[in-house]
């Protein structure tokens, strides 16, 4: 029963993908529509510049300024467990 449900849910999602598609032609593409107006095209380095460089660079400048601008206490931190326990026990040896 279960490889007739799945006989059958890819024969329906092969269908959908077939129809889809045939349905969008790429012919429809290079009809230009009232008012289209395209400008000139990117270059291989402005696409990349646009598409990769400037996310990653936004990326690392937001990074940055949280890292900068922290200005949580440090004991309030959480970077492995017992941590805080251990820093107590730290200051109270240091102060004895």
């Amino acid at each position: 029963m279960d490889k007739k449900n799945a006989l059958r849910a890819g024969a329906l999602a092969a269908g959908t993908t077939l129809m889809m598609l045939l349905m969008s032609s790429p012919a429809l593409a290079l009809t230009r529509d009232d008012g289209d107006d395209p400008g000139t095209g990117l270059s291989v380095v402005e696409t990349l510049g646009l598409y990769v460089l400037a996310p990653i660079a936004l990326f690392v400048v937001i990074a940055g300024l949280i890292m900068v601008l922290d200005r949580s206490h440090p004991d309030h931190r959480v970077t492995s467990p017992n941590t805080k326990a251990k820093a107590a026990r730290q200051k109270a040896g240091a102060k004895a």
